[in-house]
């Protein structure tokens, strides 16, 4: 007789790996029957200088004509579509990867940029939208001045002690 020993927590676990099964399926088959296309989301990178926060999303095979770019309520929204264009009836696809569609990626802006001094560029693929911060979020340097009366006075103590040795 095999002893076995009580896990409470093997049922639960049984249950989220079927759930995972269940919902990794139907994500892979719906590439393979074509409801992937239209929901299909950009890379982005979001990092930050000086001056700016810099948001950079992947666009390859997009016009820049077809990508629109809108701030409202201090929420920046890119929306844009990458058109399947098929050139003849001759081609017979045998798999389609890449995704096709609208997309639509939305982002809060922080308090501390400013929504007026937006610019973006279109380089090889690549959307750069460059977001200005304001003035008085931008780091700056506070000069530490030291007071007239504080200096003096340790180098006279310091001098005392000096005399005071001799």
């Amino acid at each position: 007789m095999n002893l076995i020993t009580y896990d409470p927590f093997r049922e639960l676990r049984s249950l989220q790996d079927e759930v995972n099964r269940v919902f990794s399926s139907s994500f892979d088959r719906s590439s393979e029957t074509g409801l992937g296309r239209g929901a299909w989301n950009p890379s982005v990178d979001i990092f930050e200088s000086k001056d700016h926060i810099v948001l950079e999303a992947e666009l390859p095979g997009i016009s820049p004509d077809d990508v629109n770019i809108s701030i409202e309520n201090n929420v920046l929204t890119i929306h844009g579509e990458r058109r399947f264009e098929k050139q003849d009836d001759s081609e017979n696809f045998h798999r389609m990867e890449r995704s096709y569609g609208s997309f639509t990626r939305s982002f809060t802006l922080p308090p501390t940029v400013s929504s007026e001094d937006v610019s973006a560029n279109f380089d090889n693929g690549i959307l750069r939208v460059e977001l200005a911060k304001r003035e008085e979020a931008k780091p700056r340097r506070i000069e530490i001045k030291a007071g007239s009366g504080s200096q003096p006075k340790t180098i006279e103590a310091k001098a005392k002690t000096d005399t005071a040795k001799a």
